[in-house]
């Protein structure tokens, strides 16, 4: 970015030093059109002295450009730094003899060189303070990293002689930083101490802030809100998320589309036919001229009237605006997605990506967020005894033991627990039994608490003869776990792999759109079936049992028939499946396991990021088919009437000056229109997802906490929504 400001910089001067000459020679002309009587002003406009300022202007400002030209022509790549340089060329050369021979009776236009080259170059400054905007959401991204950390040296955190600032630079794996209310976060890593709310949106996109603790991710460049943290540093410096985001888009950013290459090859044989046609309005105007024009029009000779058609012609063309329509918009929507968490790796994808009609969803942390939640809590219907415990109570018994295992299943038990902020009991030290595949068991305010399978609760004590028959159709698919206290079943806690809120939405509106859905999963029949009728997929779109490299025949499969497919995975187990599909898009749990196979990563870890990023590169591919028609539209509209064709007719003629401004409104149009997609899309995600947005309150970066429901969600309580999930 800083060669890119350097580059404006010399652009700006060039730009100022052309501008200077051209307004010295408009000086020239007010004085012969207002008669000035001072002497000395009339040298302003002498022959001689527009000679000067013209041949000055192509040896300065303008020499990078025309050299340009000419090694390009002669290397057989023409561009438009071609047509500009035999346009200011031609004009100069013409001038020349018309100066040097007046015999000739030709007329001079010195002024069209310094006028030509001045327009030129004020399209190219536009051109790159535009470029230089549309990326500036990189740089800025890269910005937002602070440049010092608070490192803790002898491991004592509270004490404030243990804590040092340290260049963020320096930091390793490894070590624990503190980052205080109100400070950004340096380096990627885990929360070890501490709670509080951090804003993500510079990485994820996502508005509301996210809750931490203990176990949590954080990533470099999130703001610390209300609370102190103790971070271990997994990912410092240059490897943090931010800066694999950074890579991804400037590789995707330098990537061509199929159109793109496409383009590139007509600018290059439009040039040549440019060429062609300049040489063809010469010869016409010079051998037809006296018969189609007054004499006194043409002022008698023809020739100098052909040689300034035909250098209009060179300069009005622009392959430039052709050229610059397809990797503007893909610069710009590269750029925009990343700023809305969304990672679109290249312009071919892009312009696949809008063509897709079919979409294959993995089960597993897609259509579900990949880890169990507990969702009831069931007391069973025995009133015989006295000492019956609520559904809280038997939680936070269960959280008790279950908080000394690593078990996902023991995890969902405390989060759910600590739902409710009053904290749960201890386990007695050294009563704390745990068996792999069937439970553990503990001692808890003197009761001995076992919590795992049926067959694992009888065996520490729980009586036969209190289970009831216990209804379980309501609770669906959903898994269970027993909590014995003592001698008594105390409760049934049921949990589930939750499945993802926006899913269904997102199936719908997508079916909507006329694209297939389908689902894939390695899990059960009956599992995926459950979770295809929730979400909305028919059952004959459900393939089931499959393994990772079924995944990948299916997906070979559908584009056998002419498919355009995208697959939505985890990235890590569908990777084969990603990799094969046209487009792979990766749920964003880390650009480090998913990038390397997905086209897409949704870093907001939201399914519904599917529907931005589908919407993101239909705009774009939209705004380069409107690149790509006003270049062509303006170039068939505008050649011929700099060719002269409304000459007879009203007697209007573009000078090479005219021309060469007319071009420069070509290329600054195209990049206007490119940047006008920012605007397009925050109008087109405000009516995807209408207020729903403003409303939705995430717990964490994958899953969410809502009032309390006893089957379809996760088990909570209206009062401690701030709660979040272990990660």
């Amino acid at each position: 970015m800083e060669d890119k400001h350097n580059r404006l910089k010399e652009s700006g001067r060039q730009l100022a030093v052309s501008w200077a000459l051209c307004a010295v020679c408009l000086i020239g002309h007010l004085s012969h059109i207002f008669g000035a009587k001072v002497s000395w002003v009339h040298v302003f406009h002498s022959t001689g002295f527009h000679l000067s300022l013209s041949l000055f202007t192509l040896l300065g400002p303008g020499r990078q450009l025309i050299l340009d030209g000419v090694k390009s022509l002669f290397k057989g790549a023409p561009n438009m730094n071609t047509l500009v340089g035999l346009g200011a060329l031609s004009s100069f050369t013409v001038s020349s003899f018309a100066a040097l021979i007046p015999k000739l009776g030709w007329k001079a236009f010195f002024e069209e060189p310094v006028m030509l080259i001045a327009f030129v170059l004020l399209g190219r400054n536009l051109e790159q303070r535009a470029k230089i905007k549309a990326t500036s959401d990189m740089t800025g991204l890269l910005s937002i990293l602070p440049s010092k950390a608070r490192l803790v040296v002898n491991g004592e955190v509270n004490d404030r002689d243990s804590v040092v600032e340290v260049p963020c630079s320096s930091l390793s794996v490894g070590d624990q930083i503190v980052v205080l209310p109100g400070d950004r976060v340096p380096a990627d890593g885990i929360v070890r101490a501490g709670r509080s709310i951090v804003d993500e949106s510079s990485l994820t996109g996502e508005p509301l802030p996210v809750t931490k603790i203990s176990g949590s991710q954080v990533a470099a460049g999130s703001v610390n809100l209300n609370g102190t943290l103790t971070i271990e540093v997994r990912r410092p410096g240059g490897e943090t998320a931010i800066g694999d985001i950074v890579r991804l888009v400037e590789e995707a950013q330098s990537r061509e589309a199929p159109v793109q290459r496409l383009a590139d090859k007509v600018a290059g044989h439009f040039t040549y036919g440019v060429m062609a046609l300049s040489v063809a309005t010469f010869m016409f105007w010079n051998l037809f001229g006296p018969r189609i024009l007054s004499a006194g029009f043409c002022q008698g000779n023809t020739v100098s009237l052909a040689l300034q058609l035909s250098c209009s012609v060179l300069v009005i063309a622009c392959p430039c605006a052709l050229g610059l329509a397809t990797p503007t918009a893909m610069l710009v929507g590269t750029s925009l997605g990343a700023t809305k968490g969304l990672l679109l790796r290249g312009g071919s994808l892009l312009e696949k990506f809008s063509m897709v009609n079919t979409i294959v969803f993995d089960k597993t942390g897609t259509l579900t967020i990949g880890r169990p939640v507990v969702t009831d809590v069931v007391i069973p219907g025995d009133t015989e005894h006295a000492d019956q415990r609520s559904e809280d109570e038997v939680l936070k018994l269960a959280a008790a033991v279950e908080s000394n295992t690593v078990h996902p299943v023991g995890k969902a038990i405390v989060e759910a627990a600590q739902a409710f902020k009053s904290p749960f009991p201890k386990v007695l030290d050294g009563t704390f039994v745990e068996e792999p595949g069937s439970g553990a068991v503990a001692i808890v305010e003197n009761r001995k608490v076992s919590v795992g399978t049926l067959e694992w609760v009888r065996r520490n004590g729980v009586a036969e003869n209190v289970f009831k028959e216990l209804v379980e159709e309501e609770h669906g698919n959903q898994s269970v776990v027993y909590v014995g206290v003592d001698d008594t079943l105390a409760g049934l806690i049921y949990f589930e792999d939750q499945i993802r809120d926006d899913a269904g939405n997102v199936v719908d509106l997508l079916s909507g759109q006329g694209i297939d859905v389908y689902m894939l999963s390695g899990d059960k029949r009956n599992n995926a079936e459950y979770v295809a009728s929730v979400v909305g997929i028919p059952k004959e779109k459900v393939l089931s049992e499959v393994k990772p490299n079924e995944k990948r025949k299916f997906i070979n499969e559908l584009q056998k028939n002419q498919n355009v497919v995208a697959m939505v995975g985890d990235g890590i187990n569908d990777a084969a499946a990603l990799a094969s599909a046209h487009i792979g898009v990766a749920m964003g749990g880390g650009v480090g396991a998913a990038g390397e196979v997905s086209s897409v990563v949704l870093m907001g870890n939201r399914l519904s990021q599917l529907l931005d990023a589908l919407e993101l590169s239909r705009l774009t591919m939209k705004t380069v088919k409107q690149n790509l028609w006003w270049s062509f539209a303006y170039n068939i509209v505008g050649i011929p009437i700099a060719a002269g064709m409304l000459l007879p007719i009203t007697g209007t003629i573009l000078t090479p000056s005219i021309a060469g401004a007319l071009m420069g409104l070509s290329s600054i149009g195209v990049m206007a229109n490119s940047l006008l997609l920012r605007f397009k899309f925050s109008s087109k995600q405000k009516q995807i997802h209408g207020k729903s947005m403003e409303t939705q309150i995430y717990a964490s970066s994958d899953s969410r906490i809502n009032t309390k429901e006893k089957v379809k969600q996760p088990y909570s309580d209206e009062r401690y929504r701030d709660s979040t999930s272990r990660e």
